[in-house]
C-alpha cells in the first residue's frame, strides 16, 4: 500500500511524502543500514514499552499456533498488528556501501525489534545453531561481504552503540545495565519462560510472527527535505487526547439531537463520579463483561469505536442513549468494587473488602460480573459472597504455591463470558475455576507449598502480609488485633543472617543429605518461618531464647504459639508450615478437582531459567542465592545446571565462596575454564574467588523473576545492634568499597542534604543503610524520608509504600509526581501503577546515581524537602 503524504511544517520544511505499510521483514530486507541521527535521544524504552510489544507479539504468535493459520508465503498473509510509523530519509549513495538511511522517527520501535531478534536468536543457539545463524543474517547484518559498520542493518547513536553491538556481536558484555542491556535481557528472560524446554517449535511462531505479523507505515522523507525540522515538528506535539476524551467525542458526533439530554442526564454524572481513569476501566471492562476477553486497556477507544459505529448503524441516536444509561449502571456498580464501602449489603461488603485488601485489577472482569448479577437481581448476595469467596482462593493459592501468572488475566477475563448459565451463580465460578488449566492448587499442593516453597518471594507485599494477617485472624482471639491501625511487617523467626548459634541448631538437624548453611537456605523464607511483628528492631538476628521473649508478650495469637516451642529448627519450621497450612485449607476453599498439570518441566526450573537469563554481564550468583528464591535444595539445582543443556548463563553460578565449583564442566564440551569466561565478562577474582561486590543476591535475583521485594530485602542481614557511632563510617567504607565509581559524588550529595538542614539516619545492619531524613516531630515516628541507599547490594529503595502514611505524601498526585521524577533519573525505570504506589517500595540500582543521574537525584531531594516543609 503506497500513499502521497503531504504535510507542510514551515518554510524550509517538507512538502512531499511518501507513506508505505510494510513488515518489519520487508522494512530491513536488501542491503541496508538504518542510522539514528547524533540530535536524537537514546534508547529510552523502558520494562512496561516492552512488555507491551512482547504482549503483542505474542497475541501474533497465538493466533499463528491455529491450525487455520498457516506461515504466509512471499508476504501474501495480511499482518495483524499495527506498531507504528517509521520516519526514513535517503543518505546520497556511496560506491561499494549500503544504502543508508536517517531514521527521523521511530528508532524505538527499531531497535528494540532488533534487540529482539538479539535475544530469539541466541536463545535458539543454545539447542540450534544453524537456525541461530539463521536469525543472525535474516534481521541483524546484511549478508554481502561488508566489513566495518557497513555490516550493521542498524547502527544506534554513539552513545548507544557500543551496548548494542555487543548484543548484535553476541561479546561478553552483551547485557549490561544500561537501557539496551536491559531491554536484551528482558526478551532473554521472557522467552525463557515462553520456551522453558529449548524447543524450536515452541518459538518458531515468534520468528514468523516477527517477520510478518507486525505491521509498520514507512514515510519516506525526499532528499531536498530537512530532517532535523521534520524531526522537531514530530517530537514538538502538544498534550495528547486521552482514550476518554476521544470515546466522548466519537459518541456525541453521533448524537446531533440528543446529545445535550445525552451529556446533562447521563454521561456527565458517569464522568464526574468516576474520573478519566475509571472512566477507561469501566468502558474496557464492559468489552469484556460482552464477550471481548481479548480487549486491552490501551485500545479501549478503537474496540468501543466500533461497538458504538454498529449501535449507531442499527438503532440510531435512541439505541445510543440506551446503552450509555447502561454502561452509567454498570458504572455504579464498578464503583462497589473499586469502593467497597458503597456496597449496602454487610456480607458482600466483607466479601469486596478482602479483594481490595488483595489489591490488583486481575479480578475485576469476574467480580463486576458477579455484582451486575446482583444488582440485576439474577443471584442472591449469598451467592455472590460463595462466588467471591472461591475467586479470593483462586488467587491466593495461586500465589502460595507459585503458580505463574502468565494466564491469570485471560482466565478471569474469559469467566463472565464462559460460565455455565444454567447454574447457581456460586456453582458456576466454582466449576470454571477448577477447570483443566486454570491451575488452581489442590489441599494437597497447598500443603506442600507451605513447607517448601519461599513464601516470601512470593506476590506482592501486601499480598503476603495479607495472607499472614488473615491466618493470624483464624485464631480468633478473645481481643483481636485491629491489623487498621497496627504497624505489622513480616519477620523470619530464624533470621535471614543466621549467627553461629543458629547455624549450631540446624547443624543438629542435618544429615548426610544436607549441611546446616543448606537447610537454612532451604528453609528460611518457607511459610513456616515467617510471622508479622511490629518488633522487627527488637528482634532482629538474636538468639531464639531472646525472641521467645518478646513473642511471648506479643498481641498476636500466631507469636504467641512460637514462643511455646522450646526450640526453633527444621522440624519445628516444618510442624508450623503443616499447622498454618491447616488453617489456610480452611479459609480458602478448595478446586472441585485439581488439574494442576501446568508444565512438563518443573515451576522451580522455569523460575530458575528466567533468573538466569536476566543476570547482566559481569555478574555472578551461587548455589545457595538461587536455592532461597526458587525454593530449591542447592544440591539438585546443581545438578540440573550440569547436566541441562541450554540452561541461559548457567556459568555465571559459583559456590558460596564465589569460587567455580570443582566438578564444573560445558555441557557443549568446551575446554576453557569457568572463571575465564567470567573475566571476559567483567568478573573480577580477587584470587581464586570472585568480587563480592559484583555478586547478585537473593533480592537481586528475586527481581529479575519479577517478584515483588519484601521491604527489608536489600540488607544483607537483621539488625544485629552495629554502635550508632560507627554507622557513618560503615557506610561510607562500603559504598566506596562496592562502588567507587560514584561514592565521593554520592556522599556529596549527601552531606550537602545534612548542610541544609537535613538528617542522614544509618541502618544498624551488616549493611549499612542510609536514609536522608527530615525531622517533622518527636522520634522516628515523627520522620520522614524519601529512599533508603544500600551499598553492598547495591541498591536505591523509593519508601512510597512508608510516604503514603506520611503527609503531605498521603495524597495520591504527589506520590505518582515522586514516581515520574525518579523515573526521569536515566536507566531507572520502576514499574508501579497508580493504585499499587501506597503498597510498594520498589528499588533501582545505585549506579544510576553517576553523572546527570546525580544531578537529578540532588534535584528530587531538594523537591522531596520544598513539599515535605511546606506550610511549617
Amino acid at each position: 500500500m503506497s500513499l502521497a503524504c503531504v504535510e507542510q511544517f514551515g518554510e524550509g520544511s517538507f512538502r512531499r511524502m511518501e507513506a508505505r505499510e510494510t513488515t518489519f521483514q520487508k522494512l530491513i530486507q536488501g542491503d541496508n543500514q538504518f542510522q539514528i541521527p547524533l540530535y536524537q535521544r537514546t534508547y529510552s524504552w523502558k520494562r512496561h514499552d516492552h512488555e507491551r510489544l512482547w504482549a503483542d507479539l505474542t497475541e501474533q504468535v497465538a493466533a499463528l499456533a491455529q491450525p487455520s493459520q498457516a506461515e504466509p508465503m512471499d508476504g501474501d498473509e495480511p499482518v495483524r498488528h499495527f506498531l507504528g510509523s517509521v520516519v526514513l530519509a535517503p543518505r546520497p549513495p556511496l560506491p561499494d556501501t549500503v544504502q543508508r538511511w536517517v531514521v527521523i522517527d521511530g528508532q524505538q520501535r527499531l531497535t528494540s525489534l532488533m534487540l529482539l531478534a538479539c535475544a530469539l536468536r541466541d536463545h535458539v543457539r543454545a539447542f540450534d545453531s544453524s537456525k541461530a545463524d539463521l536469525i543472525h543474517r535474516r534481521y541483524l547484518v546484511n549478508e554481502e561481504d561488508y566489513t566495518g559498520l557497513d555490516a550493521y542493518r542498524l547502527l544506534p547513536t554513539q552513545a548507544d552503540r557500543p551496548a548494542y553491538l555487543a548484543c548484535v556481536d553476541q561479546a561478553p558484555s552483551a547485557g549490561g545495565e544500561d537501557s539496551i542491556g536491559r531491554a536484551y535481557r528482558f526478551f532473554r528472560t521472557a522467552l525463557a519462560e515462553h520456551d522453558p524446554d529449548g524447543d524450536w517449535d515452541a518459538v518458531r511462531y515468534i520468528d514468523q510472527a516477527l517477520r510478518h505479523r507486525l505491521s509498520l507505515v514507512t514515510i519516506t522523507a525526499g532528499p531536498r527535505d530537512n530532517v532535523y525540522r521534520i524531526f522537531e515538528s514530530l517530537n514538538n506535539t502538544g498534550v495528547p487526547l486521552t482514550q476518554a476524551d476521544l470515546l466522548r467525542n466519537y459518541l456525541f458526533m453521533h448524537l446531533p439531537r440528543l446529545g445535550e439530554e445525552v451529556y446533562e442526564k447521563l454521561w456527565l454524572p458517569m464522568q464526574t463520579e468516576l474520573g478519566p481513569d475509571r472512566l477507561v476501566t469501566l468502558a474496557w471492562l464492559d468489552l469484556v463483561l460482552q464477550g471481548d476477553t481479548r480487549a486491552k486497556v490501551g485500545e479501549v477507544y478503537q474496540s468501543q469505536q466500533r461497538r458504538l459505529a454498529a449501535i449507531a448503524a442499527s438503532a440510531g441516536e435512541k439505541g445510543l442513549r440506551e446503552d450509555v444509561d447502561r454502561l452509567r449502571r454498570l458504572g455504579s456498580v464498578l464503583l462497589r468494587l473499586i469502593e467497597p464501602d458503597r456496597e449496602p449489603d454487610q456480607a458482600l461488603r466483607e466479601a469486596l473488602n478482602r479483594l481490595a485488601e488483595w489489591g490488583g485489577e486481575v479480578h475485576y472482569p469476574l467480580a463486576l460480573h458477579i455484582l451486575d448479577r446482583v444488582n440485576r437481581e439474577i443471584a442472591t448476595p449469598e451467592e455472590a459472597v460463595r462466588a467471591l469467596s472461591y475467586v479470593e482462593s483462586f488467587l491466593v493459592r495461586r500465589m502460595v504455591c507459585y503458580v505463574r501468572t502468565n494466564n491469570l488475566n485471560r482466565v478471569l477475563a474469559a469467566a463472565p463470558s464462559e460460565l455455565e448459565q444454567d447454574r447457581p451463580l456460586h456453582e458456576a465460578v466454582h466449576r470454571y475455576l477448577s477447570g483443566p488449566r486454570r491451575y488452581w492448587p489442590s489441599d494437597a499442593q497447598l500443603r506442600e507449598a507451605a513447607r517448601s516453597q519461599p513464601f516470601y518471594w512470593h506476590g506482592k507485599s501486601g499480598q503476603r502480609a495479607y495472607v499472614l494477617r488473615c491466618l493470624e485472624e483464624s485464631y480468633e482471639g478473645a481481643e483481636p488485633v485491629d491489623f487498621s491501625r497496627a504497624w505489622a511487617t513480616i519477620e523470619h523467626v530464624m533470621p535471614q543472617t543466621p549467627t553461629d548459634d543458629w547455624l549450631g541448631v540446624l547443624a543438629e538437624d542435618a544429615d548426610g543429605d544436607s549441611t546446616a548453611e543448606e537447610l537454612h537456605e532451604t528453609l528460611v523464607h518457607t511459610l513456616g518461618n515467617l510471622t508479622l511483628t511490629g518488633e522487627n528492631t527488637r528482634l532482629s538476628n538474636h538468639p531464639y531464647e531472646r525472641k521467645q521473649q518478646i513473642f511471648d508478650n506479643s498481641a498476636l495469637r500466631m507469636n504467641r504459639e512460637i514462643a511455646g516451642t522450646e526450640r526453633w529448627g527444621r522440624a519445628e519450621i516444618l510442624a508450623r508450615a503443616d499447622r498454618l497450612a491447616d488453617r489456610a485449607v480452611a479459609l480458602w476453599p478448595a478446586p472441585l478437582a485439581a488439574d494442576f498439570a501446568e508444565t512438563d518441566e518443573r515451576t522451580e526450573w522455569i523460575v530458575l531459567r528466567q533468573i538466569l537469563a536476566g543476570l547482566p554481564a559481569g555478574t555472578w550468583t551461587t548455589y545457595g542465592d538461587l536455592s532461597a528464591v526458587i525454593g530449591m535444595h542447592p544440591r539438585p539445582l546443581g545438578n540440573y545446571l550440569g547436566t541441562r543443556r541450554g540452561v541461559p548463563n548457567a556459568h555465571r553460578v559459583l559456590t558460596a565462596s564465589g569460587a567455580p565449583a570443582p566438578d564444573f564442566s560445558w555441557p557443549d564440551g568446551r575446554t576453557e575454564t569457568q572463571r575465564q569466561v567470567l573475566e571476559r565478562e567483567g568478573v573480577v577474582f580477587r584470587e581464586v574467588t570472585a568480587d563480592p561486590a559484583q555478586r547478585m543476591r537473593p533480592a537481586a535475583l528475586a527481581e529479575l523473576a519479577g517478584m515483588e521485594l519484601p521491604a527489608d530485602s536489600w540488607a544483607s542481614a537483621s539488625d544485629d545492634g552495629l554502635p550508632a557511632e560507627d554507622r557513618p563510617a560503615n557506610f561510607r567504607r562500603q559504598l566506596r568499597k562496592n562502588h567507587p565509581s560514584i561514592a565521593e559524588g554520592l556522599l556529596s550529595v549527601l552531606a550537602h542534604w545534612e548542610n541544609a538542614g537535613g538528617r542522614l539516619s544509618y541502618g544498624a545492619a551488616a549493611e549499612t543503610s542510609c536514609s536522608p531524613l527530615l525531622k517533622q516531630g518527636l522520634g522516628l515516628q515523627g520522620s520522614i524520608w524519601p529512599v533508603a541507599i544500600y551499598p553492598e547490594s547495591g541498591r536505591v529503595e523509593v519508601v512510597f509504600e512508608y510516604l503514603s502514611r506520611r503527609d503531605p505524601f498521603t495524597r495520591p498526585e504527589l506520590l505518582k509526581e515522586f514516581l515520574e521524577r525518579v523515573n526521569a533519573i536515566p536507566d531507572v525505570d520502576l514499574v508501579v501503577s497508580t493504585e499499587e504506589l501506597h503498597r510498594r517500595r520498589p528499588s533501582f540500582a545505585i549506579e544510576a546515581l553517576s553523572g546527570p543521574g546525580l544531578t537529578q537525584f540532588q534535584e528530587i531531594l531538594e523537591w522531596f524537602r520544598r513539599q515535605s516543609t511546606q506550610g511549617r
